[in-house]
């Protein structure tokens, strides 16, 4: 799961990424000014999305309330930009531009089919449906979790279905499946051809709907390391909050540190296919532990209850596309089991290893100190004591700075009258 969680964030980075070079190139692949050119534009690329990054990671640090603006805001955006596609789709259609949506040149075939290629074509495009299950991430923040956690999943699933679906058959109404491919930017290649001297709407759109992914998932994967090292999993500074913005600072900055390392990849749809790999692995052993625990604990108390059929569909679906995928990619998803497997040793050295040396142990310790004193962070349970504390110092000084003022109003008072007297 942390390994997943590792790869998102850096995959919708390097999506931030791609729209930038797509805004400027018009979402066409290649390069017309030589290597150089290339690379100075590659390397300019990956530093904007590195300060991205960054700017985010700060949002996140300084307050939970400003992370869930920014995610409203640009989530807002992109389903307005979703919106005006699908209108212009459904005008298309009505004038008759609906050539590449009749059965028989729907479904011509551009190359053999594979029964691999089918595979790994689920496995890509299942990364625009990936954050159904972001919202589990940070269960302990919702409000009646039981209540609006399957109510967000219930509405949010059929909405982005329905908006992705027609965003697609709206694309294919101005773009045959052949310009569909040449190019890295659909939807700005789609606003070039119908919206005219307005198709700068699009790269704005597109770039503003990656910086609002960008931000979900550092949101989210920040709460799945939190909640890896309060379960021990992870070194325990990463499950500490600040003290008076109560935000998982540790946690953030090591995202924003696995990110910035996962930006030396700059082709996305490797990215893509690591990440879509690996989760599903995880997924499929999510679901499979849920089918055991409901046999071997039946009667354990279950708020949220699904029929077992789903997660067995689910399963046979998930086989079907990590054994296909594997026999169609070996090296791109070996890799990402490579990546995932990094996570062993450390589980033997971090917590399996349990008769530590002393200086090992003083050692962490004294990078933990480091870590709370450089954030200003501490565990979740001792940071209302903090603040409280605080509060108490202040009250304190307060009563105190009160009292000295009254005992020289007080002298005043009795000079003033010592001096009426002698008169």
């Amino acid at each position: 799961m942390a390994e997943g969680s590792r790869l998102r964030s850096p995959a919708s980075t390097s999506k931030s990424a791609e729209t930038l070079n797509n805004s400027e190139n018009g979402g066409k692949k290649g390069e017309n000014g030589g290597q150089g050119v290339a690379l100075k534009k590659e390397i300019g690329l990956v530093s904007a999305c590195g300060i991205i990054v960054v700017l985010l990671t700060w949002v996140n640090c300084s307050s939970v309330r400003w992370a869930t603006h920014v995610q409203d805001i640009f989530t807002a955006g992109k389903l307005l930009a979703l919106g005006l596609i699908i209108i212009m789709g459904f005008v298309q259609i009505c004038q008759g531009h609906y050539y590449w949506l009749e059965p028989k040149n729907a479904f011509q075939t551009w190359q053999e089919p594979e029964v691999g290629l089918v595979a790994l074509a689920f496995l890509q495009g299942s990364f625009a449906y990936g954050g159904w299950n972001f919202l589990n991430y940070v269960t302990e923040e919702l409000v009646d979790p039981y209540r609006n956690l399957p109510r967000a999943i219930f509405i949010s699933i059929p909405l982005v279905t329905f908006v992705y679906v027609f965003a697609n058959i709206a694309y294919v109404t101005a773009m045959s499946p052949m310009e569909l491919l040449e190019s890295n930017a659909v939807a700005v290649t789609f606003g070039e051809k119908l919206l005219g001297v307005m198709s700068w709407i699009m790269p704005i759109s597109v770039a503003l709907s990656t910086f609002g992914g960008v931000n979900g998932s550092l949101f989210t994967s920040s709460r799945l390391f939190f909640a890896g090292a309060r379960e021990g999993h992870l070194p325990r500074l990463l499950a500490m909050i600040h003290i008076k913005r109560c935000t998982p600072i540790p946690a953030l900055l090591f995202t924003c540190a696995s990110t910035l390392l996962m930006l030396v990849t700059s082709d996305i749809y490797t990215l893509i296919n690591y990440v879509g790999f690996i989760n599903y692995l995880f997924y499929g052993v999510t679901i499979a532990g849920q089918i055991v625990l409901r046999w071997q604990k039946p009667d354990m108390p279950r708020p949220i209850k699904v029929n077992l059929i789903f997660p067995v569909v689910y399963l046979l679906f998930w086989a079907f596309l990590l054994i296909f995928s594997l026999w169609s990619e070996p090296v791109v998803c070996g890799i990402g089991l490579a990546i995932m497997l990094t996570g062993v040793p450390v589980y033997f050295l971090g917590v399996y290893w349990s008769n530590k040396p002393q200086c090992f142990d003083n050692f962490v310790d004294s990078m933990t100190y480091f870590g709370q004193k450089l954030c200003v962070v501490v565990y979740p349970e001792e940071a209302p004591k903090k603040v409280e504390q605080e509060m108490q110092d202040l009250a304190s000084s307060i009563c105190v700075n009160l009292k000295e003022e009254e005992e020289e109003e007080e002298e005043v008072q009795g000079s003033s009258k010592l001096k009426g007297t002698d008169a």
